[in-house]
């Protein structure tokens, strides 16, 4: 498997305080390091601003963008599409969470 490949997971997230925090611990756990996670805040009005915040503060491949108004689910998306440097995309949303072998299986898979 070729390591040197960066994927790129996207995470929309609306109102998910209740849940981000398993979401982030999945993939931050992943045994494929090489991810960049793009979380987008949609507009929330609960404190999931506030708990990304603190992963983004621990872990240096978190980029964090807000939405500064309601986009929905697909709109919120392709901006994440935008901001993606990796050779690959994954999608992710902040109710999930990947087994700890997900993105290491799919690498394996396309190659």
């Amino acid at each position: 498997m070729n390591n040197n490949m960066k994927i790129s997971v996207i995470v929309p997230s609306y109102n998910s305080e209740r849940y981000i925090s398993r979401c982030l611990n999945s993939l931050i756990n992943q045994t494929y390091k090489n991810l960049e996670i793009i979380i987008i805040d949609d507009y929330s009005t609960d404190n999931s601003c506030k708990i990304i915040e603190e992963f983004q503060k621990k872990y240096n491949n978190i980029i964090f963008l807000k939405n500064e108004e309601n986009k929905k689910t697909f709109e919120t998306r392709r901006i994440g599409m935008e901001a993606a440097t990796g050779d690959y995309i994954g999608f992710c949303d902040a109710d999930d969470f990947h087994e700890p072998y997900s993105f290491e299986y799919l690498l394996n898979l396309i190659q």
